[in-house]
């Protein structure tokens, strides 16, 4: 657990170098501290093909964390996932705040019935002041993509967290997408971007991210297995991402292996300071 590695001592010591003390944000007028995830849930379904959003949920609440974007997020979509809505089951389930971007978003299958989605979701334990998603551009036969965001409210201090899943099997659009979710948060800060990019870090679709934003696995990544987070039994790249504005600074990040048949991907986790 993030809570329990990472010592008082290491959170003096990272604070006093920003100059800033920990009283100060306990009060609301100075930083911010915030454990940050990012999880591609697979649908709750596991290595072992067992659906379990509980599974999913416990990982979440051993993290500590407190937001979390997740990717492929399943809400009455299909048998698959037993047409639950998971974005509301895992609020519940951890007394967190949530909202979901729908980028597949169809018809019910019957008149009245829920409308078949599939997308990205935050979760927080701060409330959350707006939201909304953008539609990421999309080559003909490739499946929508979009941007999520979230203004949260951390003891006053208006934080930005956005959630994305890059194309998975089209290098040409993740070469359009990435750019264009550079634009989309233009100048916003503080915010923290967070997703599944399905592309490491040396791409060439990784560049706009790399030169715009800090990584936090290359500012402050900790543990074996240089930052890899897929697939989750053995894995072999780093695909899932946590990158910060000027105004966030990394901490201690890590991938997660508590429970590596919970989905295909690892979680990764960020200890962040977020500025006054």
């Amino acid at each position: 657990m993030l809570r329990r590695t990472l010592s008082a001592l290491a959170v003096v010591s990272v604070l006093a170098t920003t100059g800033i003390a920990q009283a100060s944000a306990a009060e609301g007028t100075g930083a911010r501290v915030l454990d940050v995830m990012t999880f591609n849930i697979h649908h709750a379904q596991g290595t072992d093909d067992v659906l379990d959003l509980q599974r999913i949920a416990d990982v979440v609440k051993e993290s500590g964390a407190d937001v979390v974007g997740l990717q492929e997020v399943d809400n009455h979509y299909s048998g698959r996932s037993n047409w639950a809505d998971q974005p509301a089951e895992l609020a519940a389930m951890l007394g967190y705040h949530v909202v979901f971007g729908a980028n597949i978003d169809n018809n019910p299958p019957t008149p009245g019935g829920h409308r078949i989605q599939y997308g990205t979701a935050i979760l927080s334990r701060y409330p959350i002041t707006e939201w909304d998603n953008t539609w990421l551009y999309k080559s003909p036969g490739q499946e929508q993509r979009g941007l999520l965001h979230a203004t949260l409210d951390v003891r006053g201090k208006a934080v930005h967290f956005y959630c994305t899943h890059l194309a998975a099997s089209s290098q040409t659009d993740r070469l359009r997408q990435a750019p264009q979710i550079v634009d989309l948060i233009g100048d916003t800060d503080p915010s923290i971007l967070v997703g599944d990019f399905n592309a490491v870090p040396s791409a060439p679709e990784s560049q706009p991210l790399q030169t715009s934003y800090t990584d936090a696995w290359t500012k402050a990544g900790h543990g074996d297995g240089d930052g890899m987070t897929f697939p989750a039994e053995g894995p072999t790249e780093r695909i899932d991402d946590i990158y910060t504005t000027d105004e966030v600074k990394p901490v201690v990040t890590r991938v997660l292996h508590a429970d590596p048949t919970a989905s295909d991907h690892l979680p990764v986790i960020s200890r962040m300071v977020v500025a006054p």
